[in-house]
């Protein structure tokens, strides 16, 4: 049986799909990248995060080297629910450089569900890079 180049090409994309999936999928948040150059990785003890104290760890490279610099946080936030008469939430948590380029530090996570989380990287008042995900607490 033969396929047609269209199939082929279809099929060779979904392959390049999957693979790309699975090489990113290293149990790290999905989300908008951060900027050219600029990696930032989100992790959280627990994985998955989890209501009351979480560690969050934030690896931040430019070009591939640590940055050792920058002031690094992270900002949950969950919009309101208005028929549930719940505001909107916001927890910030600032980070400590714990070496290497590596970030850490212990913050609360207040209520399950979908949490829209922004990490800011900033270096002398500006911001250098920043990635937001969405993370579902449990």
């Amino acid at each position: 049986m033969q396929m047609s180049s269209r199939a082929m090409m279809v099929g060779a994309a979904v392959m390049a799909a999957l693979m790309v999936s699975a090489a990113c999928g290293s149990g790290q948040p999905e989300g908008a990248p951060a900027q050219a150059g600029m990696d930032v990785i989100l992790t959280t003890r627990p994985d998955p995060v989890q209501t009351g104290d979480n560690t969050f760890e934030v690896m931040v490279r430019e070009d591939g080297k640590p940055v050792t610099d920058a002031t690094v946080s992270t900002e949950f936030y969950m919009a309101s629910m208005p028929s549930m008469n719940m505001p909107e939430m916001r927890t910030k948590t600032e980070l400590t450089h714990a070496g290497n380029g590596m970030y850490r530090g212990k913050g609360q996570v207040t209520m399950a569900g979908a949490w829209d989380v922004t990490v800011r990287v900033m270096r002398s008042g500006q911001e250098i890079g920043s990635k937001t995900m969405t993370l579902t607490a449990k």
